[in-house]
C-alpha cells in the first residue's frame, strides 16, 4: 500500500479527520481519528514494557467501530495512536485485493 503523509496539527486529545479523495477516478471518503494519548493517562508504570501494555490495552478496549492504524513516534511525554473507521479500512483493503 502506498503511503501520503499529510501534515497536521497536533493538539492535545482527539482529532476527528475526514479525507475525500480520488485515485484513478474512484472516490473515496476515509475517516481517521487521531489521539494523543499521555502517558501519564496510563494506570500503569513507566517503563518501556508498560508503556506498550498500556497501548495495547487502550486500542482492546476502544470504541468498535474504530481498528488501530498508525502507532506513531512515542515521546517522553506522550504517544500519537491513529485510528481508522472500520468499514473505510474494509474498503481499503478490498480495493486493495482487487488490483493485484
Amino acid at each position: 500500500m502506498i503511503n501520503l503523509a499529510i501534515p497536521i496539527p497536533s493538539a492535545p486529545g482527539q482529532q476527528d479527520i475526514e479525507i475525500e479523495m480520488s485515485m484513478n477516478g474512484i472516490k473515496q471518503k476515509l475517516h481517521y481519528r487521531v489521539e494523543v494519548i499521555r502517558w501519564s493517562e496510563c494506570r500503569i508504570g513507566l517503563e518501556s514494557e508498560d508503556r506498550a501494555a498500556c497501548v495495547r490495552d487502550l486500542v482492546q478496549s476502544y470504541d468498535t467501530d474504530w481498528v488501530i492504524y498508525h502507532i506513531g513516534v512515542p515521546t517522553e511525554a506522550y504517544v500519537p495512536l491513529t485510528f481508522i473507521k472500520k468499514e473505510d479500512w474494509a474498503a481499503q483493503l478490498r480495493w486493495l485485493w482487487e488490483e493485484v
